[in-house]
C-alpha cells in the first residue's frame, strides 16, 4: 500500500502549533471534521484518545501514529503533520515528536487499517525519510517528501 492513496496535499501540514498531545489531538479532530464534514470532531477526538490510553503511538525518533477506526468514515484518510516545536507524546524512546502521521480508517476496515499501518511504519523507520520530512519548508514539500519514491539505501 502507497502512502499517496491515502494522504491527499490538503491534509498535508507543515509548521503546525502543537502545545501537547491532548491540544494536537484536538486540532486533528478539528481538522478533519472541517474537511470531512460527515466526521465529528468530539468523536474523532474521543477515538484518537482512546488509542492514546491503549498505549502511545509514539513510534520513537521523533514520531507519533496515531490512528483509530471510526464512524461516519467512508474512506482511509492520512494526515501528515510537521510540528513547528516537538512535543511530548509518551514515545518509547522518550524523546519529543515533531512528525506525526494520523490515521483514520472505516470502523469495518480491519485488513485496510493495517496494511496503511504498516506502510507508514515502516517508511518511518529509515532515517533518510524521516530527515526529507523535516527538511521540508512548505505544506507543498512536506506532501512531495512523503509521497516520493523511497529507497532507503
Amino acid at each position: 500500500m502507497q502512502i499517496a492513496q491515502f494522504l491527499s496535499p490538503e491534509c498535508t501540514l507543515s509548521g503546525v502549533q502543537g502545545g501537547s498531545k491532548k491540544r494536537l489531538i484536538e486540532t486533528i479532530a478539528n481538522f478533519v471534521s472541517s474537511r470531512y464534514p460527515s466526521i465529528d470532531a468530539e468523536s474523532t477526538y474521543d477515538c484518537l484518545l482512546e488509542r492514546e490510553r491503549l498505549g502511545s503511538t509514539g513510534l520513537g525518533h521523533g514520531v507519533a501514529l496515531p490512528h483509530c477506526r471510526i464512524n461516519n468514515c467512508d474512506q482511509i484518510i492520512g494526515l501528515l503533520l510537521q510540528l513547528q516545536d516537538p512535543i511530548d507524546f509518551d514515545a518509547i524512546d522518550g524523546e519529543p515528536v515533531d512528525l506525526v502521521f494520523v490515521l483514520l480508517v472505516p470502523q469495518e476496515a480491519v485488513d485496510e487499517h493495517l496494511k496503511a499501518l504498516q506502510a507508514i511504519a515502516e517508511r518511518f523507520q529509515h532515517q533518510k525519510f524521516r530527515d526529507r520530512l523535516r527538511q521540508a519548508e512548505s505544506n507543498e514539500q512536506l506532501y512531495q517528501a512523503a509521497i516520493a519514491d523511497f529507497n532507503p539505501d
